[in-house]
């Protein structure tokens, strides 16, 4: 059985900001699990036995080999992709960079990494990175 498809999938988000108020967005590839050629947030699925905030260090540090602080929760998403048969739940989280240096460890599932302005945001994007701008512009902008 698999998570999102046979059940209901957990999954975290980190909504990353510089000190230009840019927010660092990834274009999923050919490989990703859904929504490729979409913008999303960095992030993943949850496992067995995880906080999210572990989930969350664990997966930025897998895609983007940098280390982060998980601050608040923005919001949660019920991202439900009837075309895909796939459902996931997931929060999202305020973050911020720790340490090191941005890299695509993922190159098959991640096309493009970017840091833009919140007016910016290419299309089309994952309702994940839609509901944690959203949530971010209603608590602070």
């Amino acid at each position: 059985m698999k998570q999102g498809i046979d059940y209901i999938g957990v999954g975290c988000g980190a909504l990353i900001l510089n000190e230009n108020e840019e927010v660092l967005v990834m274009k999923r590839g050919k490989e990703a699990k859904n929504q490729k050629g979409h913008w999303q947030i960095p992030g993943g699925t949850v496992e067995f036995n995880e906080t999210f905030e572990d989930a969350i260090k664990r997966e930025v540090e897998e895609e983007l080999g940098i280390e982060i602080e998980v601050g608040e929760l923005l919001t949660i998403c019920d991202d439900i992709m009837p075309e895909e048969k796939q459902h996931w739940v997931t929060p999202q989280f305020l973050c911020k960079i720790k340490n090191g240096n941005i890299i695509n460890k993922e190159p098959e599932k991640c096309e493009e990494i970017k840091w833009l302005p919140f007016h910016q945001l290419p299309e089309p994007q994952t309702l994940p990175l839609i509901e944690a701008v959203k949530a971010y512009k209603e608590k602070y902008l």
